[in-house]
């Protein structure tokens, strides 16, 4: 991956611990989400309806990953994991602060919710949340071991309010073999998909790489019942239903279907991040449509922009993507992945098609500055569009290489030619 600023970084190391990286969502009106801070909706621009099928709420949670927090929570009250909601996933290793939903639960219930590192910070009666709600998200992120604030606030001042927008390896999973998923389920490859899911990819603990081989090699799902690690929750439903019934199609269905679309929108992310890197690489976005701002200042690519006063923009590809405003470099990575924009409608898995949209291919940066945080550290303080990884704004500063994205494209799209993943 390109860096934006070309001079040298400050080095050091993110998230040594959970209250290092705080994130809090920014909602519709502006307001940031603050950590134990109680709110109402009116506070946040939102409306209490009193015939809302939803509890809404605010959620602070530390060293969890959103999904399995609100699943965790939704289990307690009752409910089942398909029954949440939430404007976007916040990091694991985090103390963070969002807006999310739950159907079929009043608002007080949640009041009475006692789980360790997690807090509600106010809930109301609303409709559902709708995932990318939220205006975006507020950073304090502290760099341990780095060479301080003075050369954090060159780099800053380098940046000039600015980031490459690469989607992020949380999007392509701890595995790095999300899009592979992805691609087996767009070709309608269901059994390889769900062994995909199951056995693929490098995974750094070595109980799970051991089940993950002997999985592979054995293909007994209800012996693998008795040795797969039991924190591998959505490994070990499909499993369960395959020792049952064998349908591979229906056991990928067993996964939460904010997991499931992240298999497609893995795809979708490999072709944006090599458009945007061969963009990088040659330092010019000639050629590429504009989008403009909204009331906040951040993209929405709703509106057409100017050179002048709006954002570059590549396609996050869907069927409904017209061919003409697609790229060279999102040809190219089509053409690698063996896929063309129909593929995102998957008829078999309807629920996971993709209709596309853009995505800015540089996201402004707002109010980032950098702060003493005693000796060896500092602290970075700035708020960033929704969907757009503070990871990959860090990185600037740490300068993470990150990842290998046309090696991605020719491994993965290779790889599923030769039915090898």
């Amino acid at each position: 991956m390109r860096f934006l600023y070309d001079g040298e970084g400050i080095g050091g190391r993110i998230k040594a611990m959970p209250e290092d990286f705080i994130v809090r969502e920014v909602v519709g009106n502006g307001k940031v989400l603050n950590v134990d801070e109680k709110v109402s909706p009116g506070m946040l621009g939102m409306e209490e309806k009193p015939d809302g099928k939803f509890a809404a709420f605010v959620l602070q949670k530390y060293n969890w990953d959103t999904v399995n927090a609100l699943r965790t929570i939704s289990k307690r009250l009752g409910r089942g994991r398909k029954s949440i909601s939430y404007f976007g996933v916040k990091d694991k290793i985090s103390l963070s602060v969002q807006i999310a939903a739950i159907y079929g639960v009043e608002p007080s219930a949640l009041g009475g919710i006692r789980i360790k590192d997690i807090s509600i910070n106010g809930a109301w009666k609303s409709d559902e949340i709708l995932m990318g709600g939220n205006l975006g998200n507020s950073f304090s992120v502290i760099v341990r071991d780095c060479a301080g604030r003075e050369e954090a606030a060159r780099v800053a001042a380098g940046l000039n309010g600015r980031m490459l927008n690469y989607f992020d390896r949380q999007r392509f999973g701890n595995r790095l073999n999300n899009a592979a998923v992805g691609l087996k389920i767009m070709n309608s490859d269901f059994k390889g998909a769900v062994m995909e899911f199951l056995c693929g990819g490098k995974d750094s603990d070595p109980e799970a790489a051991e089940a993950r081989g002997r999985l592979a090699g054995e293909m007994d799902f209800a012996r693998a019942l008795e040795y797969f690690p039991r924190y591998l929750r959505n490994e070990r439903a499909v499993i369960e239903y395959m020792a049952r019934y064998g349908n591979y199609a229906n056991a990928l269905r067993k996964i939460h279907r904010g997991i499931s679309l992240m298999f497609i929108h893995a795809v979708e992310a490999l072709v944006f991040n090599y458009s945007l890197e061969r963009c990088a690489e040659r330092g010019s976005f000639e050629g590429a449509y504009y989008c403009g701002r909204n009331f906040y200042g951040f993209p929405d690519v709703s509106v057409d922009g100017s050179r002048n006063d709006g954002f570059p923009i590549g396609n996050i590809i869907g069927y409904e993507t017209e061919r003409g405003r697609i790229s060279a470099d999102e040809h190219y990575a089509l053409e690698s992945l063996g896929i063309m924009p129909e593929s995102f409608r998957i008829k078999s898995m309807p629920e996971l098609s993709m209709k596309g949209t853009g995505r800015a291919l540089v996201a402004p940066v707002k109010d980032l500055h950098a702060a003493e945080e005693g000796e060896g550290a500092c602290r970075l303080e700035f708020t960033l569009p929704p969907g757009s990884y503070a990871t990959m704004l860090l990185r600037e500063f740490t300068r993470d290489l990150g990842m290998d994205t046309e090696r991605m494209i020719r491994d993965t799209g290779a790889a599923v030619a030769l039915g090898t993943v």
